[in-house]
C-alpha cells in the first residue's frame, strides 16, 4: 500500500509538479495519500513553469501553491513509491541513496516510455509531455490504494 507517492525530475518546475498536481486529482476520493514532488537539482521555491502551469490551468487544475524543492535524501527515504521522468533519475537515485532503489520506478513503466524534459521548449513540446504524464498517472493510479 502506498501512502506518500514522490514524483521526481530535475527542476521540480515542469514534469514532477504536473504529474503530482494530476495524481492528487486522480486520487481525490481515496484518503490517506499524499501525493508531493522535487527535483534532483531542483529550482527551490520557484513556482511552476509558466506553459506547465498554463496547460493544467486549461484543464482547471489549480498551481499556484507549488514551489520547486530539492529530492534530499530525507524526502526520498519518506516516500513509498518515487516515479521519476527517465532512467537517469532512477539511475542517479540508486547511486545516491541506494536504500530507496526498491521504490524508484518510471512514471512512464506501464507503457515502457521516458518522459523528456521540456522546459525552455515550445507549447507542442509541454503538450506531447503533458500527454505521457497524464497516461502514466493513469496507469500508476490503478496501483495506488
Amino acid at each position: 500500500m502506498f501512502k506518500k507517492v514522490l514524483f521526481v525530475c530535475i527542476g521540480n518546475i515542469c514534469r514532477s509538479p504536473t504529474a503530482e498536481i494530476l495524481m492528487r486529482h486522480e486520487l481525490r476520493d481515496r484518503e490517506g495519500v499524499e501525493v508531493t514532488s522535487a527535483g534532483l537539482q531542483a529550482l527551490v521555491g520557484k513556482p511552476i513553469d509558466a506553459m506547465a502551469g498554463q496547460l493544467l490551468h486549461e484543464e482547471g487544475h489549480a498551481t499556484d501553491g507549488h514551489r520547486g524543492r530539492l529530492a534530499t535524501p530525507s524526502v526520498l527515504c519518506a516516500a513509498d513509491l518515487i516515479l521519476v521522468m527517465e532512467q537517469s533519475h532512477a539511475a542517479r537515485i540508486a547511486r545516491d541513496v541506494p536504500q530507496v532503489s526498491g521504490k524508484t520506478f518510471l512514471l512512464g513503466r506501464w507503457d515502457k516510455v521516458e518522459i523528456p524534459d521540456p522546459y525552455r521548449q515550445q507549447r507542442i513540446a509541454f503538450e506531447h509531455v503533458y500527454g505521457l504524464i497524464k497516461q502514466g498517472v493513469s496507469r500508476w493510479s490503478a496501483h495506488i490504494k
